[in-house]
């Protein structure tokens, strides 16, 4: 039983050691991660600490400016329901959720998605009072563990502007699925049919043209595959909880031209 006693002690000692450590402290050394996105939530989603990755993926210029928003202050609202079904589970199950799927944050249009971990928080009670989670994006295919990899082609092909049109049926081919399996393994995944994922992706992709560009809003929509201003418009609403015109009166700041 000596081993047995001898874990005990260390263990109180471990505790005994982070319960007189400032907290921040340690929040701080998320910050010499260049590549993992750090967040900590309380129960109504609000941020009590975000690393420079995870500034990054919110696209907000400091923690501070983050600090008591929520994912839909600083995300496109469909990724911000996303992002908090899955807090909501996490809080109301208790239970982590490891290295899941999710839509890459709009700041990274270049990377297809990214894999989050986030575990409950809880006090001395053992009640649950916020969660914490890191962010990594997935890159290449070397990278991606288990079923991602499945979806690593697909993924690709959806954001590429060549295959807008590409099929329900080849995408699941591409996955080696059959389509039924393939709708349910990706609604799954991302919480969106491949066809409603490809609209947030023409969506948001037009949102950065709205907010870089002097192209007129008719324009726009018949170079991300709309069929009118109106039809973008009600797709444009429903992604990004504003229509084009309010989200260009608040966010336009056209790129300096040579």
């Amino acid at each position: 039983m000596d081993w047995y006693k001898g874990r005990i002690r260390d263990t109180d000692r471990r505790l005994a050691l982070l319960s007189r450590i400032e907290g921040r402290q340690l929040a701080r050394l998320f910050d010499l991660l260049p590549d993992v996105a750090f967040f900590i939530k309380d129960c109504d989603g609000r941020f009590l600490a975000l690393n420079r990755r995870g500034c990054e993926f919110c696209g907000v210029p400091s923690e501070r400016a983050a600090l008591g928003k929520t994912d839909f202050d600083v995300v496109p609202h469909s990724r911000a329901a996303e992002y908090r079904r899955d807090d909501l589970q996490v809080m109301q199950s208790g239970r982590a959720i490891v290295n899941r799927v999710e839509s890459a944050p709009q700041s990274t249009s270049t990377t297809h998605f990214i894999l989050t971990s986030k575990i409950p928080l809880r006090d001395a009670r053992k009640r649950v009072i916020g969660l914490a989670g890191i962010s990594r994006l997935v890159e290449r295919v070397r990278e991606r563990p288990g079923a991602v990899t499945r979806l690593a082609e697909v993924l690709e092909t959806l954001h590429d502007p060549a295959h807008a049109g590409v099929s329900t049926a080849e995408l699941a081919r591409r996955a080696g699925l059959s389509v039924s399996q393939f709708e349910r393994v990706f609604r799954t995944s991302f919480g969106s049919s491949p066809r409603q994922y490809l609209v947030r992706i023409r969506i948001e992709a037009s949102a950065r043209a709205l907010a870089e560009g002097d192209q007129t809003i008719t324009a726009i929509a018949h170079a991300f595959g709309f069929y009118d201003h109106a039809h973008f418009t009600r797709s444009f609403r429903k992604v990004m909880g504003i229509t084009p015109s309010a989200y260009r009166r608040e966010h336009h700041h056209p790129t300096a031209r040579g």
